[in-house]
């Protein structure tokens, strides 16, 4: 029997050498057949056992096992290069990586990318700078410094992102051991930083992603772009900040534009104020008003935070997202397509 078994080997490796021609799949599953299948070769050996003496079934059990294990790993081994070979045919010809790539045409801006980059030139020429921030912010930046008390829902971890009390960044120390990290929730923190840094006048715009615990759906999401404005200054009144919203949004949706406030309450403004917008001319817009962001004059308590004297200096402040914005000049009906990369939707702006 073992010169039976020495010959099935020799045959199997010569059927399916590395530098034989590889089968079919069909060829390769009837050679496999021929061996270990219900009538191969190997599986006739192993039906005579029951006629060798028990004194030699041990010895010549292990020298089937042994040549079954060596035929199945050149069928294993034959059957990763058809594998191979038909991966290679389904992905076509090769690819001369040092060939110039092909003509796909300019880039161009996200919507949201152009959104953000004509309001920031709008208000850059009314004397507003561009200022940044981090997105991983101190509760200090993001809360306490904007008059904004420990029991105030907006802290909750039902709406904001905290992250691990283990966590550590060098680049955003915290005032003190207790406060926790989080992903900002808005870029006000960036109006706190860039008052601790220098004293009025101050005048800047400052864009940025931010972070809620928003169910996502047509009109809402987790992260989502934002801009906010903050002017400080000597006698700097409501007027001043109703005219810059009237020329801002008259400037990005037409002079068609008008602008409203309500009162509302937020707790680093005082007075506070819903801004709502009346934009018919644009597409897809049914209705007379649509809220649009926050606003309001900074809060004194804000200014005695940051080391600023409310008896002196006056300011506005006021926000709003990018995506409601882009929404209603480009008529757009669900925010989720700003964020599915679709070259398709992302074309149309080109």
């Amino acid at each position: 029997m073992q010169h039976t078994l020495d010959a099935i080997l020799t045959s199997a490796r010569a059927e399916f050498a590395a530098d034989v021609p590889l089968p079919s799949r069909a060829e390769f599953e009837a050679a496999k057949a021929r061996y270990v299948g219900p009538n191969g070769q190997l599986t006739a050996q192993m039906k005579k056992m029951g006629s060798v003496p028990k004194e030699e079934r041990p010895a010549l059990g292990k020298l089937i096992n042994q040549t079954k294990l060596d035929v199945q790993q050149l069928l294993d081994a034959a059957l990763a290069r058809i594998e191979a070979g038909e991966l290679r045919a389904s992905l076509g010809p090769p690819i001369d990586p040092t060939l110039p790539a092909p003509d796909i045409g300019p880039g161009s801006y996200h919507p949201l990318s152009a959104v953000r980059e004509e309001l920031s030139r709008i208000l850059r020429k009314v004397g507003f700078t561009v200022a940044d921030g981090p997105e991983v912010e101190t509760e200090y930046y993001c809360f306490d410094a904007l008059n904004t008390p420990a029991d105030h829902p907006a802290r909750d971890t039902q709406d904001t992102f905290y992250l691990p009390s283990s966590v550590r960044f060098a680049n955003v120390p915290k005032k003190t051991e207790h406060e926790h990290y989080l992903l900002r929730t808005h870029t006000s923190s960036v109006q706190i930083r860039t008052m601790l840094k220098g004293q009025p006048p101050i005048r800047i715009v400052s864009p940025g992603r931010v972070y809620r615990r928003d169910t996502t759906d047509a009109t809402h999401s987790a992260n989502f772009q934002q801009l906010e404005c903050l002017y400080v200054d000597k006698n700097v009144t409501i007027a001043d900040l109703k005219a810059l919203l009237d020329y801002l949004f008259e400037s990005l949706l037409g002079k068609d534009t008008k602008t409203r406030f309500r009162p509302h309450y937020f707790s680093y403004t005082e007075p506070s104020f819903e801004v709502d917008l009346s934009a018919r001319h644009l597409p897809k817009v049914n209705k007379e008003w649509i809220e649009i962001g926050g606003c309001g004059m900074v809060d004194p308590a804000v200014f005695a935070d940051v080391g600023y004297d409310p008896e002196v200096w006056s300011g506005y402040a006021f926000g709003m997202g990018i995506e409601r914005l882009a929404m209603l000049l480009y008529g757009i009906d669900d925010i989720r397509y700003f964020y599915q990369n679709d070259l398709r939707f992302l074309r149309q702006f080109a």
